[in-house]
């Protein structure tokens, strides 16, 4: 029986979820972009881990999302500051949480191919990947915020996602 080829969506998704995970390692560690970049997509792609096979993630998102969110980190983390509850500091965030965000924020500035909608959802259901609490619900509420104030007009359109 043959396999079938994951959807466009489906890889679309796989690389968000995955250039989360980059970010996060470039965070995390202060690994150079590139290197990260590359190694992912040389050594992580389509590869099984424990006996499961991921989808493959769509390299070129993947790789537009892990520099973009990199290159205008400052430009993001300040967006993100000003779409957070008054409660709520940037510093006081989860390194995950905050990568997350920076990745969705990313979007919203620069893939206008997307619509916002699918952007938030998208996001949303990469937190859910990490979190149980109510992390999604905030992820939800920073990246509407932002997208109300980026791309107003974009909220009622449909996109590919």
């Amino acid at each position: 029986m043959k396999k079938q080829k994951p959807s466009a969506k489906a890889r679309r998704s796989a690389a968000r979820l995955a250039a989360v995970q980059a970010l996060y390692q470039v965070a995390l560690i202060g690994t150079d972009v590139e290197t990260v970049v590359g190694e992912f997509v040389r050594h992580r792609f389509g590869q099984e881990l424990d006996g499961e096979q991921f989808v493959e993630p769509d390299p070129t998102l993947f790789a537009e999302i892990v520099r973009g969110t990199a290159i205008r980190t400052r430009e993001v983390d300040e967006m993100i500051r000003g779409a957070l509850d008054r409660n709520w500091s940037l510093d006081r965030l989860e390194l995950l949480l905050k990568v997350v965000l920076r990745a969705g924020a990313w979007e919203l500035l620069a893939n206008h191919e997307v619509a916002p909608k699918i952007v938030i959802s998208e996001y949303v259901d990469v937190t859910h990947a990490f979190f149980g609490g109510k992390e999604p619900s905030m992820v939800n509420a920073v990246l509407d915020r932002l997208a109300r104030a980026l791309r107003p007009d974009g909220l009622s359109a449909a996109g590919n996602g």
